[in-house]
């Protein structure tokens, strides 16, 4: 039986119409002989607009829920994640090629990381993408390193929580996503970051893509009273983990 990838994602039904988009990224990547990726898509809801934009694959499973904002779509799409990692990928985004590959490859090679992430790009409407500036080097991120970077510039951090691949077990053993109406991703990040190494691939390993109904770009999203609350509660998990000292491989006395 294929060692797994599981591909999570959270759909809602302004961004399904980009699903059809992300299998095509998906069917392209190449994995290591002995290994396969299963596709989970969780709807934020449970409408009739978005199972027309899934695609037919045996290897897809498509599931509906309550509404409750993408954290907890993804945490209950774990329920059907059967294989040693998962990976996040947003329904309006795309992987390019190589990416699965590049982060399997650098866990499988290094028991002590937890998750790895990558460099990514905004695809823009026009169909061009745009860089960030200040990616870490590729190689290793050391325990806090992400925290410490985000809470000295403004709550951002240097790798992107979209691009996210994580051991199922740390994932789980996290509670998944925070119950968070935005930035559960970034949190997520953070406390993987308070308790196990990780890596970043310098390549190119997700297309960003930036559209006028994307959650992100509402008004509500950069509220700034919400912002600073959600600020606050990610820093205190994070800042929780790291006191307790739970860590990621376990530490044996």
């Amino acid at each position: 039986m294929n060692r797994r990838i599981v591909i999570v994602t959270a759909v809602h039904a302004p961004s399904a119409r980009f699903l059809p988009e992300a299998y095509d990224s998906l069917c392209a990547q190449e994995l290591p002989a002995g290994w396969e990726w299963i596709w989970v898509i969780q709807e934020d809801g449970a409408t009739d607009e978005v199972a027309p934009h899934v695609p037919d694959d045996e290897r897809v499973t498509f599931r509906q829920g309550r509404p409750g904002g993408p954290g907890v779509a993804r945490t209950m799409a774990l329920a059907h994640a059967d294989g040693e990692y998962v990976k996040i990928l947003d329904a309006d985004d795309q992987l390019p090629p190589g990416a699965l590959a590049r982060d399997l490859a650098a866990l499988e090679s290094d028991p002590t990381l937890g998750w790895a992430t990558s460099r990514a790009l905004d695809l823009l409407p026009d169909g061009s993408t745009a860089g960030f500036p200040g990616d870490p080097g590729q190689g290793p991120i050391e325990r806090r390193a992400v925290l410490d970077y985000w809470a000295a510039h403004d709550y951002r951090a240097q790798v992107h929580p979209a691009t996210l691949f994580v051991r199922r077990d740390l994932l789980l053993a996290l509670g998944g996503w925070m119950a968070l109406p935005a930035s559960e991703d970034t949190g997520l990040l953070l406390a993987l970051n308070s308790v196990a190494r990780g890596w970043f691939s310098a390549e190119v390993g997700l297309l960003y893509r930036k559209w006028e109904g994307q959650v992100t770009s509402r008004p509500s999203h950069t509220d700034a009273a919400e912002r600073e609350a959600r600020m606050a509660v990610v820093a205190a998990r994070a800042r929780a983990l790291e006191h307790c000292r739970w860590r990621y491989p376990a530490q044996t006395d």
